[in-house]
């Protein structure tokens, strides 16, 4: 099999009794890749995650890791590792021995466990560490030497579920981009679990996106900001204004505003197109057409989040606070920049 098909699910559906939790997707997660599903709470993706590791079999379809069909085989068979949100380490055993576990299991000489172990706890910066225990270190440690733990066995496949979330928001940061690193470092293909948007940025290759059983859509994360498929994918991957909008060869016009046209722009005719906040700016000078009106301003530090009214439209902006502090009842021009926009092919 070729190297872009290292996990590949085929027409994959798994039903719990009547409920049909997966519904015939296709995926597929080139070597080295770290690919992350992300969804809304109950979309499928941890049951996704369990079916690559084989703690659930699918009720139709198939899946191969490395060119080998491992559809029946059991999670030891597999050659992968999991990271869990609950870090799953033994309380009795010391850090070096949870690390070693699994090399201990498939009998590997002592003296090169300890050498292992000692390399897997420099890696994940807990060097010195090996002989204390689980309740005398902090969460952000443990979940390293859940990390650790799975390196060291070197895997085909290395599956994170909700790894972070048990995390405060400091520790979230650099425990992902140590995760990054690592993965990067070792070139193991990955799929990550998550329903948090900006870890899965921040760790990703690609972002597929799960909701109700589907795939959405599938990209870097950049694609999927700039230019998501569907209304579902405009408002999943961040906050979106939708306009009705009138497309020509050089032009977009919304509300009677034009603007250029830009050039990944398909659409003919009459559509809807996407804006982003942070790509709507206001001024004090402009078309009768771009004149709005401040309806709400909340102040988020670096910036403000603020409601307009643009020809009888609310919409959403980000505003430098350094630049300019907009109040509640004044008027600006605003200015809408292509960069920020996309078309949405379907209007559902």
């Amino acid at each position: 099999m070729t190297q872009h098909h290292f996990v590949e699910l085929r027409n994959v559906t798994k039903r719990f009794g009547t409920n049909t939790v997966i519904d015939n997707i296709n995926l597929a997660i080139p070597r080295g890749e770290m690919v992350t599903l992300l969804g809304p709470s109950g979309c499928g993706k941890t049951t996704v995650l369990r079916l690559v590791a084989g703690l659930e079999k699918p009720s139709e379809g198939q899946i191969f890791i490395d060119g080998e069909d491992v559809t029946q085989r059991s999670i030891q068979q597999r050659d992968i590792c999991m990271v869990f949100q609950s870090y799953a380490l033994f309380p009795h055993m010391s850090l070096g021995e949870n690390i070693g576990y699994g090399l201990k299991m498939l009998g590997t000489p002592k003296a090169e466990i300890r050498e292992r172990v000692k390399e897997a706890l420099a890696l994940v910066d807990l060097e010195g560490f090996g002989d204390r225990y689980v309740d005398q270190i902090s969460g952000g440690q443990q979940q390293r030497v859940a990390l650790a733990r799975a390196l060291i066995l070197k895997p085909k496949v290395l599956l994170f579920d909700e790894p972070l979330s048990n995390l405060d928001a400091n520790l979230r940061r650099s425990m992902r981009d140590k995760i990054r690193e690592l993965q990067k470092q070792f070139d193991i293909t990955s799929l990550y679990v998550t329903h948090d948007q900006s870890e899965a940025f921040a760790v990703s290759d690609q972002v597929l996106v799960m909701n109700k059983g589907h795939i959405m859509q599938i990209g870097s994360p950049q694609a999927l900001y700039r230019q998501p498929a569907s209304r579902f994918m405009a408002s999943f991957m961040g906050d979106a204004n939708l306009f009705p909008a009138r497309f020509s060869e050089a032009s977009v016009e919304i509300h009677g505003y034009r603007l250029p046209r830009p050039a990944h722009f398909r659409a003919q005719g009459e559509g809807t197109v996407g804006v982003r906040p942070e790509a709507i700016t206001l001024g004090s000078q402009g078309e009768e057409s771009q004149r709005c009106e401040i309806r709400h301003v909340s102040y988020m530090g670096p910036q403000y989040e603020v409601i307009v009214a643009w020809h009888g439209q609310e919409i959403l902006l980000q505003v430098n606070a350094t630049r300019l502090q907009p109040e509640a009842g004044e008027s600006y021009f605003l200015e809408i920049h292509p960069y920020g926009m996309f078309v949405l092919e379907d209007a559902a």
